[in-house]
């Protein structure tokens, strides 16, 4: 079936010789899975093939890998790879064509965590005074309707303690 002279190599549909089992037909869409399931079911035919560097769907004998490596080719592909990766253009041609900076940035973090408060962050709770909710605060729902009394995801003020004025190091405490 791969003998024929017009076999087109891209195509889908066209029939490959399984390496491991020589009566195995399969489509070449195919072929990367039915190698795993072969190598898994024949172990020992495994072992004596060697996979080729350029291309893992070439299983050879471990005899024959030196000659394959030097034939094979997917050889071809990967020394054009690496010729046009040495013909690119320096970085300093690349860097002249854009005029673009990053803006300053306007952010410190340490110097807002020390201006900070030293509560810490509850959710559900405002200004993080533990005694003041949500449910506490005016709302402009209509008079027919009322806020819930608890956001998910909250807990009692009297669970949680702190360790350290840090917002980041919370506690439960144990009942």
């Amino acid at each position: 079936m791969e003998f024929e002279e017009d076999v087109d190599e891209f195509d889908p549909e066209r029939l490959i010789q399984c390496p491991l089992v020589k009566h195995h037909w399969i489509r070449a869409r195919r072929f990367p899975y039915h190698l795993v399931k072969c190598k898994e079911s024949n172990p020992e035919i495994a072992k004596k093939l060697a996979t080729c560097p350029f291309n893992a769907r070439h299983l050879v004998p471990k005899a024959d890998l030196g000659d394959h490596i030097m034939k094979c080719s997917d050889k071809a592909f990967m020394e054009q790879d690496v010729v046009s990766q040495s013909c690119e253009p320096p970085q300093e041609h690349l860097s002249n064509g854009s005029t673009w900076q990053a803006p300053p940035c306007h952010e410190d973090w340490e110097t807002e965590l020390l201006e900070g408060s030293d509560s810490p962050f509850v959710w559900g709770v405002i200004n993080s005074a533990l005694n003041s909710t949500i449910s506490d605060q005016n709302n402009s729902l209509p008079p027919r309707m009322r806020s819930p009394e608890t956001l998910p995801y909250t807990m009692p003020a009297g669970l949680i303690r702190t360790i350290s004025p840090s917002p980041w190091n919370l506690v439960l405490l144990q009942k």
